[in-house]
């Protein structure tokens, strides 16, 4: 499940840039070829947030469709399924536009920092 990996990460980039403070919400855009299951990385998240800043915060997650231009036509289409081919003429010459991106984008934090009995900066795996 590669869902703890990346929920790992969340929280490692999250409490880096929540410098201290609470994290009410996390919002992060995952793109379709990422092919992450949003249940097992809320999941995951929920599992190993436990304990820290992020302890309770709320994982939104924007799911990216899939996208590419055809190098034969030049059409922009979103791509559906494997194998990534071309809307319009079913060429399979296809540039990725769209659809891999795994990034935190925003984050919803409390004003106060926490005191160090409210949270822990270990790591969990």
């Amino acid at each position: 499940m590669h869902e703890l990996s990346i929920a790992q990460a969340i929280l490692d980039v999250a409490t880096r840039h929540a410098d201290g403070r609470r994290v009410v919400k996390v919002e992060v855009r995952v793109g379709h070829l990422r092919q992450v299951v949003p249940d097992s990385l809320e999941f995951a998240f929920s599992l190993i947030a436990q304990g820290t800043a992020l302890d309770g915060a709320e994982l939104e997650i924007e799911h990216v469709p899939a996208g590419g231009r055809c190098r034969e036509c030049g059409a922009e289409s979103v791509l559906k399924d494997f194998p990534l081919c071309c809307a319009r003429c079913g060429g399979l010459d296809v540039e990725v536009l769209a659809g891999e991106e795994l990034l935190v984008n925003a984050l919803e934090l409390e004003e106060e920092p926490l005191t160090n009995e409210r949270v822990s900066h270990g790591s969990h795996v």
